[in-house]
């Protein structure tokens, strides 16, 4: 009779690596046809630049010809600047060769990406898609179209509880000069990092937005005119009394706020921004870097 002998074989189980398609970069800024464009990291590499031969190519002066290369090591991505004349950033911090993670920023020159990776990439595509459609890319404040439709509803909420509602319209003074003298890019971080500074002080039921270019307006809901003033003199503060520095440049940025209020009024959602625009442009004919209202 045969005899049956088993072999028992230890098997190692090896995890697959994440497939290269499992993580893209996602066009956030600046606005444009291309703006929520997805590039999909299919290689082990991509170069990105303003040539031609780049495989991502950014079409824009502040971008060099090779500008970086996002590559792939192991599991993990990475980005490498490329002796770039602007240099890469990283959420904002610049970097020679960075190790990225889920949702990192990635700037070159004037451009912003978002690195997105993962099993449910797909999804975190849509959603970027969603926030682009309510965020500003550039300064993570809301953007003006979901600022008219929340000042909208305010107003009639408000309106109807006999509450009292503010506005807040504000905008930095000089940025022009700031754009001739250090640079467009210079004033993209300024813009960043003003907003920055604010949204640290936006409770969760009021709203901060960027109404466009340089200008920005705060939604106060139940907050009266005494209320509304200590909060514009507190952003003001919140720019002016800390300079900005950027690429080694420090310099000394402020704003002008007009202040308005209504209480338990229906009023019209362009009149109410009219008045508190009336008051910003006063601020700044009596010497720029007050709050009126």
């Amino acid at each position: 009779m045969s005899e049956w002998k088993t072999r028992i074989t230890k098997v190692q189980v090896v995890k697959p690596a994440k497939e290269a398609g499992e993580a893209c970069l996602v066009l956030i800024y600046p606005p444009g046809p291309d703006m929520g464009k997805r590039f999909p990291l299919a290689r082990s590499e991509v170069v990105l630049g303003r040539g031609a031969d780049c495989d991502i190519q950014v079409d824009r002066d502040s971008v060099s010809r090779r500008h970086a290369r996002v590559f792939r090591t192991g599991e993990n991505w990475s980005v490498e600047d490329l002796q770039s004349t602007n240099g890469s950033y990283v959420n904002d911090v610049p970097v020679t060769k960075s190790v990225l993670r889920d949702a990192d920023f990635v700037k070159i020159g004037a451009a912003i990406f978002k690195f997105l990776s993962g099993s449910g990439v797909e999804a975190s595509y849509h959603e970027e898609i969603y926030k682009m459609t309510i965020i500003d890319a550039l300064t993570g404040a809301h953007n003006k179209r979901y600022f008219l439709e929340f000042l909208e509803r305010e107003i009639a909420r408000c309106a109807r509880y006999r509450r009292p509602l503010s506005l807040l319209m504000f905008d930095i003074d000089h940025f022009k000069a700031i754009n001739d003298k250090h640079g467009h890019l210079t004033g993209d971080y300024v813009l960043r990092e003003l907003s920055k500074r604010l949204l640290g002080r936006v409770r969760r039921e009021e709203l901060l937005a960027r109404y466009g270019g340089e200008e920005f307006a705060a939604v106060l809901p139940e907050t009266d005119i005494t209320g509304a003033r200590t909060f514009a003199e507190q952003v003001r503060r919140l720019v002016g009394d800390q300079p900005f520095e950027y690429e080694g440049d420090t310099f000394p940025v402020t704003v002008s706020v007009g202040v308005a209020t209504v209480e338990g009024e229906d009023v019209d959602v362009s009149s109410f921004i009219k008045i508190a625009d009336d008051h910003l442009y006063k601020a700044k004919r009596e010497g720029r870097n007050r709050v009126i209202g």
